[in-house]
């Protein structure tokens, strides 16, 4: 049984960066407050229990001396059993220094529970390299162990769960569909033409990064680009337009790019779910594709916007094909643009299902947190999120300070589109001249 796709990139991706004594960014840290005293035995069940249902943590790696991968597996769930260690008083930085020592991918533990005891809570923190969860798994798994570990509380004994998927079974299937693919499969042929009409490979950042083989950190920064009543205007000037938010979220994109770089033509791979069926979306795993389009600047936002829509929607089903099996296929393209590592921009809408019940249900009830391990990131990414008081971005890059005013920048102009789009409507224009004004301004 293979790892998935996604699953070999980062186990390919965290042995290159060590063999150039980098660590990069792996970790999927997150916290949430629960009342009064842990009951540690309880706690216990609930942890080994979510560790036995998700078959993803019965796996792990390592690679032959030819470089191939090879899972191993655990065949019975019952042998997994965590037990727990009391470490006693800890300093913040010892505190972060245990977290940031959770192992790597090539360890089967490559995750951490952990509970800090307070006064009147407790903080359980969970720590899991991202080889095996997805951004879904943030509101599951804390909505799996709460339900439980409050269930045990109550005296109720545990609660029924909904089945789960096999992430095992994803990545036979995964497998199955991939080998098959030709350069004359119609999915490949539409992948091979985004990467031809974008110099034969994927997406570069318009704005100079510095020499990132020098860096050895990560760094994140994060922006309001509206708040509640803006969003609704811009909402509203996506409706007039005749596109959804996600359309215009990528017309922004696409026009930033013109401003900054005078790009005609906006080249971008975003990452979605890849989850199918309702027992999939509550199973950890990492079920992610990502999907190619290309969206030209029109003479106004509701124009760049309703083609950003179509050629977002008429490549939707292209996240079934990872594209290391497009470069598989054609190995005469190339992963890496001439700037570095490709960006991503990933857009998330917290008030669509499945993840608004999350949201309303359980999260929005919860003192829950996410954080950056801080480690180096391989390339620019960034995550526009849509809650019901906010659209913020995110923003991961290597950390040096020509890196840091470039993505700064972007952000910045962003927000400047989005504001702009508010004032002036879904009919704004954006002139051809545009570009070269805003250059001679920079």
């Amino acid at each position: 049984m293979p790892p998935s796709y996604i699953q070999a990139r980062h186990l390919r991706g965290y042995r290159d960066q060590g063999a150039r004594g980098l660590d990069m960014s792996r970790l999927v840290v997150s916290a949430l407050d629960i009342r009064g005293q842990c009951d540690i035995r309880a706690m216990t069940y609930v942890i080994n229990a979510h560790l036995r249902r998700h078959d993803t943590y019965r796996s792990w790696f390592e690679f032959t001396d030819a470089g191939h991968i090879v899972r191993h597996t655990i065949d019975d769930a019952g042998d997994i059993e965590l037990i727990p260690v009391e470490h006693g008083q800890m300093t913040p930085k010892e505190w972060q220094d245990y977290i940031l020592a959770t192992p790597g991918p090539l360890e089967w533990d490559c995750f951490r529970f952990a509970i800090i005891q307070r006064d009147d809570h407790f903080t359980l923190c969970i720590s899991v390299d991202h080889l095996h969860v997805d951004a879904m798994f943030l509101g599951a798994v804390f909505w799996e162990i709460k339900a439980m570990y409050d269930a045990l509380m109550d005296g109720a004994g545990p609660v029924p769960l909904p089945n789960v998927a096999s992430y095992a079974d994803y990545c036979v299937r995964e497998s199955s569909y991939t080998s098959a693919l030709t350069l004359e499969s119609p999915e490949i042929r539409q992948w091979l033409d985004f990467f031809e009409c974008n110099r034969g490979s994927l997406p570069s950042f318009p704005l100079p990064l510095g020499d990132t083989s020098l860096v050895a950190t990560g760094e994140l920064l994060s922006l309001q680009l509206m708040d509640a009543r803006q969003t609704a205007q811009f909402e509203a000037a996506c409706t007039r337009a005749g596109v959804r938010f996600s359309g215009g979220v990528f017309a922004c994109a696409a026009l930033t790019e013109y401003k900054l770089a005078g790009s005609e033509t906006y080249y971008a791979v975003t990452p979605t779910s890849t989850r199918s069926t309702p027992a999939e979306f509550v199973t950890t795993g990492w079920f992610i594709g990502h999907i190619p389009f290309a969206v030209p600047v029109g003479s106004s936002f509701g124009e760049t916007a309703r083609s950003a829509q179509a050629s977002f929607d008429e490549s939707a089903h292209l996240a079934t094909v990872p594209f290391e099996r497009v470069l598989e296929l054609a190995p005469w393209l190339t992963k890496t643009p001439p700037r570095g590592g490709f960006p991503m921009l990933s857009f998330l809408d917290a008030g669509v299902p499945p993840l608004s019940a999350v949201i309303s249900m359980h999260l929005g009830q919860m003192k829950a947190r996410v954080f950056s391990d801080g480690r180096i990131a391989a390339r620019v990414c960034m995550w526009i999120n849509k809650f019901q008081n906010e659209t913020t971005i995110t923003a991961s890059f290597p950390n040096n300070p020509i890196a840091h005013e470039s993505v700064a920048l972007y952000l910045e102009t962003m927000k400047s589109v989005y504001l702009d789009i508010i004032d002036g409507g879904a009919d704004i224009a954006y002139p051809r001249n545009a570009a070269a004004l805003q250059r001679q301004r920079l």
